[in-house]
């Protein structure tokens, strides 16, 4: 009999990288067992996964049984409910997000602007400098002091969730408010790190928090959210969170779904989809009104800056065969550039965690002398490139002076303006939107779109890793961007399609190359750009370059899900699983109990192993021969332990015993309030009394047959969801007991 697929124990609680630095991370509020920067070469604590498995024990049955029509329709009310304030708090904090980065970065950008004009250079490098060095010691600083889970993108943390990985601390109040303000302050800071990341965690969080099924610590004992007492509606709620984050990130409802259906979930319905579409319908429509205040001029900077809109609907474009060659090429060269870009990642993470292994104070030095060089950098550059005259018929001033527009003044004279400053001396939205923009191809120089994209592609690799909540989407669409428009400008008039049009390519070139999304990426462009006329080249363009990047790594996230030691399960099979048998990857011995079982055995091993489930036998005189009964899970043994379930009598346990249970005692604790062996008081007497373990045992688990291939296991446990499968004797009469067992 067995428990769950085979991974050699070692390898659950070892990452997949190893070096020779002994490093045991404990799980703590100070230690980081899950950002990126932390994991790489490190003993980590032990991952536990998730239940996602309906338990079908005796009180969860009558528990069923005695629902009547009205707690059926208060648990479907409260589903709906809850994806509703997902949705309205995940569409508030977005729009706060992109106001306080854009009121930051904007005040900053005015500031150094009005040294510049006073030919103050010194000091607006001063200034600019100062400004986003604090900026980013305060996300590095509370980042790593007060909640490291926050650090990085997080959408990897919570793909491997909802697979059914419990990372510790991943969605922690702690974490949720880091994650806000470590990833305003990061962004607003000119680092080159992305907002959507971090939006999809913290969407993630909010469902989490909202889905533990009430908190006996607030007050929240309301008897309607005990039916979220359980992983399966956790992981669900989660998902329309993820889906919520990517909506508010981009104003992409149908985008955000699709992205959650193909890149996050690892188990998808029909049911849920409604809900994740209900949310991000919701985020939607309330974000789409927060904008509308805000183009009224009430919202300082923000104007329309913050949500990146390429608005071509007006326009009519046209392509014809000979547009494709261009297009094929920006595909192939996107999709090697995007393996590149993820070989990079993974090169610069591992060096990145011998740093970060020496402390929390290395780790935010790192932070700040990567802000120290992307500032000189940013205000440098510019520097290099030519001033140009103002075109005559500019759509709008000409030079810009402030935080935003096509033509920084900078250092140059009245009636001029700097290309490259227009660019990067800039937000990463703005920067997006002036590489967008149609009409434009006399604006930029090649050197410096040339100059730019060399500039995105390194910066965001090195600035991904340290210490703050750091996305990855907004620099690879800038890098993409930057690089589909330089490709644009080589094309020139061969071409019908204009300069901006290359440049949605070339972001989603790039997206395909290094996330290796399609239908996802396809439709979030497509609502970013308003523009369905672009539809068949945008699928072209992530088909080939999807297909090409395959061929040399994996996508970014699941190579980060690696680094963490993430025990992430595939969809599909390896072939030579096909060759084996599940009894021929087991490991023993069993660890199990039986129906009636002395407390003395229970806790014994209950401290000498770490296994989530047990299998529970009957034996004679309880049966004729050894049977299955069911399975028991240890947080449940140690709910009977803590509530002193037991008696001397051998007899089956008494009924008043049982009385002292309901339905809920057996639910799932909110986060990170797990009981443990190890907080259990016994006497020495409670030590050899029994437990009748037959009323709280899920009488029906999956169970395969030995002969069973490791292939169609694997399939049937991913597919279904599953935390413990048991493994039976083919041949009826062999001991139970004498099986070995799987461990995860």
């Amino acid at each position: 009999m067995a428990t769950a697929p085979n991974v050699d124990e070692e390898a659950v609680t070892h990452p997949l990288l190893s070096t020779d630095h002994e490093l045991y991370l404990r799980r703590s509020s100070t230690s980081n067992v899950t950002s990126q920067v932390a994991i790489v070469g490190a003993n980590v604590c032990p991952i536990e996964s998730l239940d996602y498995e309906m338990i079908e024990n005796d009180f969860c049955k009558q528990d069923w049984r005695s629902r009547g029509k009205i707690e059926i329709v208060q648990y479907i009310f409260m589903k709906w409910t809850l994806c509703f304030l997902v949705g309205i708090i995940v569409s508030l904090l977005g729009f706060f997000n992109n106001l306080a980065v854009e009121n930051i970065a904007g005040v900053k950008f005015v500031i150094t602007s009005n040294m510049m004009l006073a030919r103050r250079f010194w000091v607006a490098f001063a200034v600019f400098s100062v400004y986003n060095f604090v900026l980013t010691l305060i996300a590095s600083t509370v980042t790593a002091y007060i909640a490291p889970a926050a650090a990085g993108s997080g959408i990897p943390e919570v793909k491997a969730y909802l697979n059914g990985v419990d990372a510790p601390g991943i969605f922690t109040l702690r974490t949720f408010v880091v994650k806000i303000v470590g990833s305003i302050s990061a962004v607003s800071g000119s680092l080159l790190v992305g907002k959507a990341g971090p939006m999809v965690h913290t969407g993630a969080c909010v469902a989490a928090l909202l889905g533990q099924g009430g908190s006996k610590r607030y007050g929240l004992t309301w008897r309607w959210l005990r039916f979220f007492k359980n992983d399966r509606d956790r992981r669900d709620l989660v998902t329309c969170g993820s889906a919520a984050g990517i909506t508010a990130a981009f104003r992409a409802p149908v985008g955000g779904v699709l992205f959650s259906l193909e890149e996050m979930a690892s188990w998808w319905r029909s049911a849920l989809l409604w809900r994740s579409f209900f949310t991000a319908a919701v985020v939607a429509i309330v974000l789409r009104g927060l904008i509308d205040v805000c183009l009224s001029g009430k919202c300082g900077l923000f104007g329309k800056g913050g949500l990146i809109m390429y608005d071509v609907a007006s326009e009519e474009i046209t392509y014809h065969l000979s547009d494709v060659l261009p297009v094929l090429l920006l595909g192939v060269i996107g999709g090697i550039l995007g393996s590149v870009y993820n070989f990079l990642i993974d090169k610069v993470l591992r060096v990145y965690n011998l740093i970060h292994a020496k402390g929390p104070g290395y780790a935010i030095l790192l932070a700040c002398l990567i802000s120290i060089f992307t500032s000189s950098l940013l205000f440098g550059l510019p520097w290099l490139a030519t001033c140009r005259r103002c075109p005559a018929d500019a759509a709008e001033a000409c030079p810009t002076i402030g935080r935003s527009g096509n033509y920084k003044k900078f250092q140059c004279p009245p009636g001029y303006y700097n290309d490259l400053a227009s660019l990067i001396f800039n937000t990463n939205d703005d920067a997006i939107r002036n590489l967008f923009s149609h009409y434009t191809d006399s604006e930029f120089h090649r050197s410096s779109v040339f100059i730019f994209f060399i500039t995105c592609f390194f910066l965001s690799v090195f600035s991904y890793g340290i210490v703050v909540p750091a996305g990855l989407f907004v620099p690879v669409i800038v890098t993409g961007a930057s690089y589909g428009r330089f490709v644009g400008m080589l094309v020139g008039s061969h071409s019908n399609l204009n300069q901006g049009l290359f440049a949605v390519l070339g972001s989603a070139s790039l997206l395909g190359g290094s996330m290796r999304m399609t239908v996802s990426l396809c439709v979030i462009l497509l609502e970013l750009t308003n523009n369905l006329l672009l539809l068949p080249l945008i699928m072209l363009v992530l088909l080939i370059s999807k297909t090409v990047a395959d061929a040399f790594n994996g996508n970014i996230y699941d190579l980060i899900m690696k680094l963490k030691g993430f025990p992430y399960l595939e969809a599909h099979a390896e072939p030579y699983m096909r060759q084996l048998t599940v009894v021929d990857v087991v490991t023993g011995p069993l660890q199990f109990f039986h129906g009636i079982e002395k407390v003395k055995n229970i806790v014994h091993i209950l401290q000498t192993t770490r296994h989530n489930g047990f299998p529970v036998i009957d034996e004679p005189p309880l049966s004729e021969t050894p049977v299955l009964f069911g399975l028991i899970l240890r947080a449940h043994i140690i709910l009977l332990l803590k509530k002193k379930a037991f008696s001397p009598n051998p007899a089956l346990i008494p009924a008043n015993v049982s009385k002292q249970f309901s339905s809920a005692d057996f639910g799932k604790k909110g986060l990170g309030n797990e009981d443990k062996i190890e907080n259990i008081a016994l006497t020495e007497e409670e030590m050899e009394m029994l437990i009748d373990l037959h009323p709280y045992t899920n009488a029906s688990p999956y169970t395969v047959v030995e002969t069973m291939s490791l292939a169609k296991a694997l399939i049937l446990f991913r597919q279904v969801g599953l935390r413990h499968m048991l493994v039976i004797p083919k041949i009826s009469g062999i001991h139970l007991a004498s099986m070995p067992l799987l461990s995860l």
